[in-house]
């Protein structure tokens, strides 16, 4: 199992419809915003960031009983480039895969792409700034939060799966087996997220924290600096 990229025919057929139509006007609303506030120079950066996201999910790690997880990076593309670019790179990562690798079913499109690129970055975002401002709105704060924040998410992501199992799964296990499952294997899942989202971040953080978005507002270090009185 990899995490949350769901077949066809695990989710029936309205409710796999109803996430199509739900992907469709997220990936819309993503477009719109994202034209309106997305600078020409950081356009190159959400492709550089989707990249990114599809080699990382293409390495797969160990979770338990034979079962595999690998970087969902709805938060590493959110805190690096917005979240309404970062759920469209996340996007675009999900078409190619499902199109290119049967990574994922063609009818569970829109059901991967709401629990991966909309949920997972989105309500990643959410948690992100959240534990940034708690932990001080500074350089380290991000680099931190973004860590955190990548350990919840994959729990999160399988909480909406759940809830899209119990709306329309096929029965052949339970909503409870189906729900202890998925959050005991991304819980772990989200280990390895955190720690990849966290590296990932610190090292553009240590390099251009002008270009990470979810630095924008933090203190710097030299406005610390500048507050100190000369001495002589």
């Amino acid at each position: 199992m990899l995490a949350l990229h769901i077949p066809d025919g695990f989710i029936d057929g309205p409710t796999s419809l109803l996430a199509g139509v739900i992907a469709i006007g997220g990936i819309a609303l993503c477009l719109r915003r994202t034209s309106a506030t997305l600078a020409e120079r950081e356009i190159p950066i959400v492709g550089l960031v989707a990249a990114f996201v599809f080699a990382a999910q293409m390495i797969n790690f160990p979770v338990a009983n034979g079962t595999s997880g690998h970087l969902l990076g709805g938060v590493l593309a959110g805190v690096l480039v917005g979240p309404w670019a970062g759920a469209l790179a996340v996007s675009v990562v999900l078409v190619v895969q499902a199109l290119l690798f049967a990574d994922g079913g063609l009818s569970a499109l829109g059901l991967n792409i709401v629990n991966m690129a909309l949920a997972g970055t989105f309500v990643g975002y959410g948690i992100f700034l959240l534990l940034r401002r708690a932990l001080g709105n500074t350089q380290w704060s991000v680099t931190a939060a973004s860590g955190l924040a990548g350990f919840l998410v994959p729990i999160v992501a399988a909480l909406v799966f759940v809830g899209e199992y119990a709306l329309g799964g096929n029965d052949a296990v339970s909503v409870g087996s189906v729900a202890t499952a998925m959050l005991g294997v991304h819980a772990l899942i989200g280990i390895g997220e955190g720690i990849i989202t966290m590296l990932a971040v610190g090292a553009v953080m240590g390099l251009r924290p002008d270009l990470v978005y979810g630095a924008r507002g933090i203190r710097q270090p030299t406005e610390d600096w500048a507050l100190e009185p000369v001495r002589s």
